[in-house]
């Protein structure tokens, strides 16, 4: 028994020395990955080309003040063609004399066909002020690089087959519109009771067209709503 004794107090002796080295190994180990004086700190959340790596290329380094940075490359682009991808611009004006819109709405009466729905120059000066109070002027002055380059290129494009389309509504009336709205809702609820699907892809048709459909059938709606307004007002 005496000889036992002293075999496990020896063992346990033994034991205690091992788990303290395990234990100082695994807290070096931790430390070793965490940085240094910021391991229960707020970490930085500052952005590098070099992903903060030290032996990474340093942007700054090897990279002329000029062009450093996006804006700065942008205005080294410029100066080296005008006509550059990646500063050029929709010239919304030549196109518009290009397809000859301007005749077009002429020959279509489009303004003509406004004033009679109350929409003159008396009313747009009124709703300004209510457009800049609802912040739509400061929405479209903010993105105007997007109005330009995204959505003028689908409407001035568009026009010559939409200004038919267009005038004939505006010589109805809102009901046009109301009409309008209700044939795309109801065009994307025949896709999807009858699940037609788009061929070569499977995907459901009323659910795909449905994201064009749905909000032109709400600006279409919405349209009809603002000149009935107008003709109230009127």
């Amino acid at each position: 028994r005496t000889s036992t004794f002293l075999h496990s107090k020896q063992k346990i002796v033994t034991m205690a020395p091992t788990k303290t080295l395990l234990s100082v190994a695994l807290i070096a180990s931790a430390s070793a990955f965490a940085p240094a004086g910021k391991a229960f700190g707020r970490t930085s959340t500052r952005v590098y080309e070099n992903f903060g790596f030290d032996f990474a290329e340093d942007q700054s380094e090897n990279t002329p003040d000029i062009i450093l940075g996006e804006a700065n490359y942008k205005q080294w682009v410029s100066t080296v063609n005008d006509n550059s991808f990646l500063n050029r611009q929709y010239n919304v004006i030549g196109r518009v004399r290009e397809l000859g819109l301007i005749e077009k709405t002429a020959e279509l009466g489009v303004l003509s066909k406004l004033e009679n729905l109350g929409l003159d120059l008396e009313a747009v000066e009124k709703l300004l002020p209510e457009a800049e109070k609802a912040g739509i002027l400061s929405l479209v002055g903010n993105n105007q690089q997007l109005l330009i380059n995204g959505v003028a290129p689908i409407v001035v494009e568009g026009a010559p087959i939409l200004l038919p389309l267009v005038a004939g509504a505006l010589g109805v009336g809102p009901g046009a519109f109301y009409l309008a709205s209700a044939a795309l809702l109801g065009t994307d609820a025949f896709l999807i009771v009858n699940d037609v699907e788009i061929p070569f892809v499977g995907l459901p048709a009323g659910v795909a067209l449905g994201l064009l459909l749905v909000p032109l059938a709400a600006v279409s709606g919405g349209v009809g709503l603002f000149f009935a307004s107008l003709q109230k007002k009127a």
